[in-house]
């Protein structure tokens, strides 16, 4: 039998637990031994190493040394130093739309030749093929006003929850530093989304307006080569945990990742496969949206005055947490939309202070969203999602991978900031804008896992991960360093005692 306290079971009795790791399943119960497929070969089970088995002797106990791969943190672009809230977001836009221009020149010119005549709105003449280097602006009937804010306090009818915003009534517009012009023709307008630079071929009619042939975006950044790895290492990425609400059905699913990544659930080739595990990449929204009070500023003193607030159990919660895991494994962990930071992108580390078991060991990392490191010469860089969220809302995408592939070819990772999505007010430099091209491309709390390969121009190899949610799907995925394969790691608990139509079922 297995030991109870390996599991973190206080009854093993009639419940079952499955772990789905990928297509295979691994059932432990009192009734029959363990059949198993981890995530990879090396912790296969091999002859004599069943959790049935005699236990060794503690001369015999094997010992899996952790593989320690190279890390090296890059995300010093995304830290906000002295912060002023007193400029205007119209210096981000032309910092951005700076930036982009040779950029775009230089494409333009290789997809439609190097003699294409390339004009500003102001020098525009009627009927002349050129292109243009701009912003684009969508102007949307249906997009959130200040009047949904301020309804409440003027009995005004407030503007119905919508999931998408888009609507047949849209307008394109293309900006540069001067000027305006509407845009029709060949572009997806449903597509588009207010923030993009993009380069557009066409021409002036005689009504004003411009009419699109072709357009392209910057594509790809160049990539740095992808060194050789000798054997297999991986990285957990996970999202979403959850933590603080009123249901507690992940709490096992997380335990067992937990224990899983840990080297204590499983028998020898259990534990050989955890120990090639070399990070774990928490992606944001740590914390439940239910810890989230809003209406504690607006009560009165006294009626909160003996409250704690939800985060704060919650917190204390996700320290233990992450001690069980830091003694083990590197961890880097990323705000997300619901956890105690700042609010608008980029969102600075939590604080230290929040973790007074688990911030004492140098293995854990408070990383910034968004996020980018480089682990054993792989470069990662991904956010919590919500660039991913909002662009989604904003445009006919309905796919976060197709949306992440989107921003990696419009060389951007939030296009929508600062028009729908917080950002901070930056005029010198946008620091949103993709200098160089990751191999690992992720976004987190995803409704669903999703993986894909995609080559640039340049013969980039990049991977795109959407990280599902943990909390409602209790699922994480592996990203093999050496191969850059991805595949997903799902855990579900379910008793005996209930029919087959209450049990979780999780989806390879």
């Amino acid at each position: 039998l297995v030991d109870k306290n390996l599991i973190g079971l206080s009854v093993l009795g009639e419940q079952f637990l499955q772990i789905f790791l990928g297509n295979s399943v691994w059932e432990v119960s009192h009734k029959q031994p363990a059949a198993l497929i981890m995530f990879s070969e090396l912790s296969a089970q091999k002859e004599g190493s069943s959790l049935l088995c005699r236990p060794a002797s503690e001369d015999q106990v094997a010992v899996f040394e952790r593989v320690s791969p190279a890390y090296s943190p890059c995300s010093e672009c995304y830290g906000v130093g002295e912060r002023s809230f007193s400029r205007q977001y119209a210096h981000i836009y032309a910092a951005r739309l700076m930036q982009m221009r040779p950029l775009l020149t230089e494409r333009a010119q290789h997809k439609w030749g190097s003699d294409v005549l390339i004009r500003k709105l102001c020098d525009l003449q009627t009927g002349e093929q050129c292109c243009i280097v701009g912003t684009l602006f969508k102007r949307m009937e249906l997009q959130p006003s200040i009047l949904k804010e301020i309804s409440e306090e003027h009995n005004l009818l407030p503007q119905p929850a919508r999931v998408k915003y888009i609507s047949e009534n849209d307008e394109l517009i293309l900006e540069d530093e001067l000027q305006r012009i509407k845009l029709e023709g060949k572009i997806d307008r449903d597509k588009c989304v207010t923030g993009s630079v993009i380069a557009i071929y066409g021409a002036e009619t005689n009504d004003g307006k411009f009419t699109v042939e072709d357009f392209c975006t910057a594509s790809l950044p160049l990539q740095t080569a992808r060194p050789t790895l000798a054997s297999d290492k991986f990285v957990l990425l996970a999202s979403g945990l959850g933590l603080g609400s009123t249901h507690a059905d992940s709490m096992l699913g997380l335990q067992l990742l937990i224990d899983m990544v840990t080297g204590q659930l499983g028998d020898q080739g259990e534990q050989r496969g955890a120990a090639t595990i070399s990070r774990v990449l928490l992606a944001g929204n740590l914390l439940s949206q239910s810890t989230q009070d809003k209406d504690a500023s607006t009560k009165p003193k006294y009626l909160t005055k003996k409250t704690q607030a939800g985060s704060v159990e919650a917190m204390r919660l996700l320290d233990e947490l992450l001690l069980q895991l830091v003694t083990s494994v590197p961890v880097d962990v990323m705000p997300g939309q619901y956890d105690p930071t700042n609010y608008t992108l980029p969102q600075q580390p939590l604080h230290r202070c929040m973790f007074p078991l688990s911030s004492v060991y140098p293995t854990m990392q408070r990383a910034s969203n968004p996020y980018q490191a480089n682990i054993d010469g792989v470069r990662f860089l991904g956010t919590s999602g919500q660039n991913v969220s909002d662009i989604q809302r904003y445009s006919s995408m309905n796919s976060h991978l197709e949306i992440l592939e989107e921003t990696l070819r419009l060389r951007h990772l939030a296009p929508t900031a600062p028009d729908t999505l917080g950002c901070y007010p930056f005029y010198q430099k946008d620091p949103f804008i993709l200098e160089e091209c990751p191999h690992v491309y992720f976004s987190g709390n995803a409704p669903c896992f999703d993986s894909k390969l995609i080559k640039g121009p340049a013969g980039q190899e990049v991977l795109l991960v959407t990280i599902p949610e943990f909390s409602s799907t209790q699922t994480a995925c592996l990203v093999n360093l050496r191969t850059l394969e991805c595949e997903p790691v799902s855990f579900s608990a379910f008793s005996n005692e209930e029919d087959e139509e209450s049990e979780m079922n999780i989806s390879h």
